[in-house]
């Protein structure tokens, strides 16, 4: 059960509760209708990104048993075999289709067609074009933002939408970088970047987020979530010193191993719920 649980990647299902974010940020949580929306939204996205997962393994099988440690995933280590994981991967779009239609939103399809399809393009080779890769890695996060919006009718605020974007942006740079300084990534594209390129480029992006996020609060109909501007900034700060440390810059690895980091992110969560819901 534990090697299926890895195929899938369930871990990584934490990216996906960006879809509850419009709701969340819109102050409509508690509205019934739109949460069993979202929450069906969410299992339809988990079961898609992890049917993109098994896809790229069963891709990239060869080169992950040379790595030193993608060689003990599920597919890699020979523990599931690659038949099994594709009537799995198939059974996931399945599941996920039915759960598009039962919900009804074309927008929101088109959403979810779109991610799966710029997987399958990177997946295919586009993994391998720098600045393409970065940008199809970030594009997930944005997406599912979207996705979140589509489902339950909520409109994105165009400050949220960039502060997702640069933020995703930062985020998939300081994953190429880590690969690139522990140098035991068989990555080709790789070899277009140097770090010196992803630092200055990481350095942009950070800043641009806290201040598409200031600008963000400015348009909130409570000014005191403005209050929150400080704790964004400390967030990113600690995030940063993690995903520029030792780990791999993978955005779940670098949050789930920092304690203090998920509580200032548990601790901002509460702070705009009170902003939002109760103050």
């Amino acid at each position: 059960m534990k090697d299926f649980v890895k195929l899938l990647r369930v871990k990584h299902y934490i990216k996906n509760l960006l879809v509850f974010m419009p709701m969340f940020f819109g102050g409509v949580i508690f509205i019934e209708e739109k949460l069993l929306k979202a929450c069906l939204g969410f299992i339809c996205f988990c079961l898609v990104s992890s049917a993109v997962y098994i896809l790229n393994d069963c891709r990239d099988i060869d080169k992950d048993r040379k790595h030193p440690t993608k060689r003990n995933r599920p597919l890699a280590s020979g523990r599931i075999k690659p038949n099994t994981a594709i009537v799995i991967m198939v059974a996931s779009l399945i599941l996920a289709i039915l759960i598009s239609i039962y919900l009804g939103t074309l927008k929101a399809a088109i959403c979810l067609v779109l991610y799966y399809c710029l997987n399958i393009a990177y997946s295919m080779g586009l993994k391998n074009r720098p600045i393409i890769d970065i940008v199809i890695l970030a594009s997930g996060f944005v997406i599912r933002v979207f996705y979140g919006g589509f489902i339950t009718d909520i409109v994105i605020s165009k400050w949220l939408y960039l502060v997702v974007t640069t933020g995703s942006l930062y985020m998939g740079m300081g994953k190429r970088r880590n690969e690139l300084r522990a140098q035991n990534d068989t990555r080709e594209v790789l070899k277009y970047y140097n770090e010196a390129f992803l630092d200055k480029n990481m350095y942009v992006c950070v800043a641009l987020a806290n201040v598409f996020y200031a600008l963000w609060t400015l348009e909130m109909p409570n000014p005191q979530i403005s209050w929150t501007v400080p704790i964004f900034i400390v967030m990113l700060m600690c995030y940063s010193l993690d995903a520029e440390g030792d780990s791999d810059g993978d955005p779940i690895e670098v949050i789930l191993k920092d304690k203090a980091l998920i509580a200032i992110i548990l601790g901002y969560a509460v702070c705009i719920f009170l902003l939002l819901y109760l103050l």
